[in-house]
């Protein structure tokens, strides 16, 4: 990975992860190491945390589409290594975030949802997480998302 070139994002737009397709990779014990040096690492990189829930929903039986979705991450790493959490002096006012994606994993349906808290300008607190029930429509997705936000 020293000589890979670098990506401007942690994810593929286009590219949905499904636990059936391709093919079993021959070293699954190494795609595991790697997604929980990243689970780790995305406690400082908030911007890394969707792509790496994602990554790490298919520990049971890694497929080559995933540990190709691993390593954009790292190359994405590679690209942003001065990235960090910045804390500096600001207001007091909380400001909350949230999002969800309806229906994002094609293999159940179920939506993830993510949400980030600010004081002043100051991340302190980000999710991101499967939702436990498939959702009837996006509102309702982020309804759920809003909820875990609260």
């Amino acid at each position: 990975m020293q000589d890979a070139n670098t990506v401007s994002t942690p994810a593929c737009t286009t590219l949905k992860l499904s636990a059936f397709s391709g093919t079993s990779i021959p070293n699954p014990t190494l795609y595991r190491s790697i997604v929980g040096g990243l689970q780790y690492l995305s406690m400082t990189r908030s911007d890394i945390s969707f792509s790496v829930n994602k990554a790490s929903q298919f520990m049971h039986d890694p497929r080559d589409q995933h540990w190709q979705a691993v390593k954009r991450i790292l190359r994405y790493l590679k690209a942003t290594s001065a990235y960090g959490l910045l804390i500096k002096k600001s207001s007091t006012q909380l400001f909350a975030y949230s999002d969800s994606d309806w229906a994002g994993s094609i293999d159940d349906r179920k939506s993830t949802g993510s949400y980030a808290l600010f004081v002043g300008c100051n991340l302190i607190s980000w999710s991101s997480k499967k939702q436990r029930t498939v959702a009837r429509s996006s509102t309702e997705a982020e309804y759920r998302a809003l909820a875990s936000t609260v």
